[in-house]
């Protein structure tokens, strides 16, 4: 891939891309990763509904708060540490839409891929449902099977990709802050 900038439509977005480039081997390497993966991962149009549908579940931590307050509602015997684990869960999600507040890292706006779903914000960096995705799976891991916990956070958070709202880093960045989070509530 060559050094440049892919087209971008918004200069917000331009500048933000360009000043990641701008800053260093580091950063151009983050913006080369991030377009490459980004690319890639792009999703067919045959399963853009299926991903769109997938990734909906993960608004705003939706799926896993029903999660941890189904496994409080049925597991008498451990609904503290359910519910501590949901709590976590909840914290996680708030903490990163404070950290998308403060970086407000716009999100890709690539001329041949646009967004292929709607967004609640033009921020991106880092992933919400990546961050809530491993904090749920962290956190809950510790009352369930964690191996079905991490396979789904892992899909939430590619889909997010594959429908062009984030960049890899981005969810990298929010897998990362959602395992550090989740672990508290174990």
């Amino acid at each position: 891939m060559s050094s440049r900038l892919p087209v971008l439509p918004e200069r917000a977005a331009r500048r933000s891309l360009r000043a990641r480039f701008a800053a260093g081997p580091v950063g151009r390497a983050v913006v080369v990763f991030d377009v490459r993966v980004f690319r890639a991962l792009r999703v067919t149009p045959a399963a853009q509904p299926a991903v769109q549908r997938f990734s909906a579940l993960g608004e705003h931590a939706a799926c896993w708060i029903a999660l941890g307050a189904a496994g409080a509602a049925l597991d008498r015997e451990r609904r503290p540490r359910w519910l501590k684990a949901l709590a976590i869960v909840g914290l996680a999600y708030a903490i990163n839409v404070a950290l998308k507040g403060v970086v407000r890292r716009k999100r890709p706006l690539i001329a041949d891929l646009p967004a292929l779903i709607a967004t609640p914000t033009k921020l991106s960096f880092p992933s919400s449902h990546a961050t809530s995705s491993f904090a749920a799976a962290r956190a809950y891991a510790a009352l369930m099977p964690g191996a079905p916990l991490y396979a789904v956070a892992a899909a939430m958070a590619v889909s997010r990709v594959a429908l062009g709202v984030h960049f890899p880093s981005d969810i990298l960045v929010g897998a990362a802050l959602g395992t550090a989070i989740g672990s508290a509530g174990r």
